[in-house]
């Protein structure tokens, strides 16, 4: 039976999957019908790198086949899905966002291509981002292969990088969900600004063999989706160790909400100047009303913010060392001098000239954060803070603003979570929470290492209680 209307494109995991053991579309019929809404609107948005519909109407008819004969395989059988362009799929271009690597090929897939080929998962499409994933630093929405990706709420304005083709397809209903990958707010910025749900699994929890290298001790494969359960669905079919990822933390992930503890005996941080003063004035009022919707499930709450260590420029350190000398062949060739921004391009050749001495530093400051996360999670279990404090700029502005005129604060705050839990390989999820000038706005909650059944608990609570996450662009 063909599928006729845009709702079926909006339907969480477990509802597509009820649709399909109903009868009511066949795996091909669903794939099909992904593939053509990814290749119609995936280009107004500069989302799409590469489309897989061959393949993916292939694999389709052999899943059908699995179903008609009992063979069921998890929540995940024939879902489509989108593929962030770092990882490889055999015998598929895999351009890393970049022009250099246009015509790259490789013979082998991805660990979490495999893991989702398994349960029957169907990659239907390369996904845009930033190029070389913001390898040596940005300031144009425009650094991509692909070009500036257009956010689905306003095609004036950036989905955020450099997930960035993974976050607007999500929105835009072109795949169900998509695998993204951060190293520092790659995953968070584009679940914000879309108004997708996005998660950023503990470092080591998903391997990142086959992925395109930024860096080594920070890089992470996540995951963005409609909801809470979708990514908890999708991270326990991808999570696991691995030996061909020496980072690998050797651990499996069970998606089991129901089995974390009672809310009243969690304790929830954050810090009011978060939502008073760091976050845009016209986003408040979002922010406030989601907080209070935490609030009003029964945690505990206290006031906390975060030491004062220097997490951007040691987050920023760490990346430009170690990204650079990744890509220390292409700036040696010359061919660097593709790229799409100018700033990058000084970044790369910059980082190759960073001390030795400043790396080291950097690192064991390193070791001082995910000393004081230590000390903090004594007293709280989750942190909470706005995702991003402003909605998603306009695609044609520089992406680092000067400060504006805001008055010093005297409190820290959580404005530095994201290079700080990045710097301690802290999990995160951020869900979507209300809207600003028609664009959305996004609630990040982080906890301890491998703490993401208690995330996933709270955004699915969350979800219930609201309807953010069911709203859609105009497509």
């Amino acid at each position: 039976m063909p599928i006729s209307g845009d709702d079926v494109f909006f339907l969480t995991i477990p509802e597509l999957q009820e649709r399909l053991k109903s009868g009511e579309f066949s795996v091909r019929g669903l794939v099909t019908a992904f593939s053509d809404r990814l290749e119609k609107l995936g280009p107004r948005y500069n989302a799409l790198a590469l489309s897989l519909r061959p393949a993916a109407i292939r694999r389709a008819q052999e899943v059908d086949g699995d179903l008609k004969r009992g063979r069921t395989r998890g929540p995940l059988q024939g879902i489509p899905y989108g593929v962030k362009d770092l990882l490889s799929i055999a015998g598929q271009p895999t351009t890393w966002g970049a022009k250099p690597y246009a015509a790259q090929v490789f013979d082998f897939d991805a660990t979490v291509i495999r893991r989702l080929n398994r349960v029957g998962a169907i990659a239907i499409g390369k996904l845009a981002m930033i190029e070389l994933a913001g390898g040596g630093g940005y300031n144009s929405a425009a650094a991509s292969l692909t070009g500036a990706c257009l956010n689905p709420w306003d095609r004036t304005r950036w989905s955020g990088g450099s997930s960035s083709g993974s976050g607007a397809a999500v929105a835009a209903g072109l795949v169900p969900f998509a695998l993204g990958s951060e190293t520092s707010g790659s995953i968070i910025t584009p679940a914000a600004f879309c108004g997708v749900t996005g998660l950023r699994p503990t470092y080591g929890y998903v391997s990142r063999y086959g992925a395109m290298a930024l860096s080594w001790t920070m890089d992470k494969i996540g995951v963005l989706a409609r909801s809470a359960e979708d990514c908890g669905l999708v991270l326990q079919q991808i999570s696991g160790g691995d030996s061909n990822d020496p980072a690998s933390a050797g651990k499996s992930f069970f998606y089991a909400p129901q089995f974390v503890r009672k809310f009243a005996d969690i304790t929830i941080g954050y810090a009011p100047a978060d939502f008073d003063e760091f976050a845009d004035e016209s986003a408040r009022p979002a922010f406030r009303e989601a907080l209070a919707v935490i609030r009003g499930m029964g945690f505990r709450v206290r006031e906390v913010e975060l030491p004062d260590l220097p997490y951007g420029p040691v987050t920023g350190v760490i990346i430009s060392a170690e990204g650079s000398a990744v890509f220390e062949p292409l700036i040696r060739s010359g061919r660097v001098e593709e790229l799409a921004d100018p700033e990058q391009i000084a970044g790369l050749k910059a980082g190759l000239e960073i001390p030795a001495k400043d790396y080291l530093r950097a690192m064991r400051i390193r070791s001082l954060v995910q000393q004081e996360f230590r000390r903090l999670f004594a007293s709280v279990n989750v942190l909470v803070s706005p995702s991003r404090f402003s909605i998603a700029p306009k695609v044609d502005e520089p992406l680092r603003r000067p400060a504006g005129d805001r008055p010093p604060s005297k409190s820290r705050g959580l404005r530095d979570l994201i290079p700080a839990a990045n710097l301690a390989g802290l999990p995160a999820l951020s869900i979507p929470c209300g809207f600003d000038r028609g664009l959305p706005l996004g609630l990040s909650l982080v906890g301890r290492p491998f703490y993401e059944n208690t995330l996933l608990a709270i955004g699915r609570e969350f979800q219930r209680q609201t309807d953010w996450h069911r709203r859609r662009p105009p497509v």
